[in-house]
């Protein structure tokens, strides 16, 4: 930023170095959203995909729960669910009804864990759809009032010359530009990161439906119930 720039903002009116400091504001958190958000996705997907080939190759449902349960696992959405699964065939096999509830009753409690994950994942997100919508706004505001600060300027010296008129017009672009480079990269970020939590959202329902058929495939073995990592089960 120039010199000039910031001779521009030091001489414009409180209420655009009001509208201003708010963009700058709605700028940094958003950045801050993508940052911590592309991570999290990140290191979810590599967890979801790490999962999936677990359920594929495991040799059996304990083994699978365990290698969810291994270093670097902890974090995995697929943990979670496993384990909501898994507690809810235990209930059912406390009651000896596991052979005809177990599809429905499974089904349902893995459809709500994998709701569960990506409400999770999704946090914080609706402050990027926010900062996209409403920072050309705030924007258009500070330029309705450079522009009103101009016509001021106007009628107070009785002249509509160029070096009256600059300065208003000159601090109404400036918010304008502001409020769209804040919103851009938010609507963009958000966006992508909208797609890549419906990608999320397809692997763990195939998730889900592979660990259905393991529960499905070894309830018999597991009558009396199948022990989780850590103690539980």
């Amino acid at each position: 930023m120039d010199a000039s720039m910031l001779q521009l903002i030091a001489q414009a009116t409180p209420v655009a170095k009001a509208v201003l400091a708010m963009l700058v504001v709605m700028s940094l958190a958003s950045w801050a959203v993508i940052c911590a958000k592309w991570r999290t996705l990140e290191r979810a997907r590599r967890g979801i995909a790490q999962g999936i080939s677990d359920a594929l190759s495991a040799p059996g449902l304990t083994d699978l729960l365990h290698r969810l349960d291994g270093c670097g696992c902890g974090a995995s959405p697929l943990r979670r669910m496993a384990r909501l699964g898994v507690d809810e065939f235990n209930r059912l096999a406390r009651t000896g009804d596991a052979d005809r509830l177990l599809a429905d009753n499974v089904r349902r409690t893995l459809r709500h864990g994998v709701g569960e994950e990506i409400r999770r994942l999704s946090r914080a997100l609706p402050l990027l759809a926010t900062t996209a919508n409403t920072a050309p706004f705030i924007g258009l505001f500070g330029t309705v009032w450079g522009v009103m600060h101009s016509f001021q300027s106007i009628g107070q010296m009785k002249s509509a010359s160029l070096a009256t008129v600059a300065p208003g017009i000159s601090e109404a672009l400036v918010a304008t530009a502001l409020g769209l480079a804040v919103a851009i990269p938010a609507a963009m970020a958000y966006n992508v990161l909208l797609g890549r939590l419906a990608t999320l959202e397809g692997q763990c329902i195939s998730f889900a439906g592979l660990l259905l058929n393991r529960l499905q495939h070894e309830a018999n073995a597991h009558a009396q119930g199948i022990a989780l990592p850590g103690g539980r089960g």
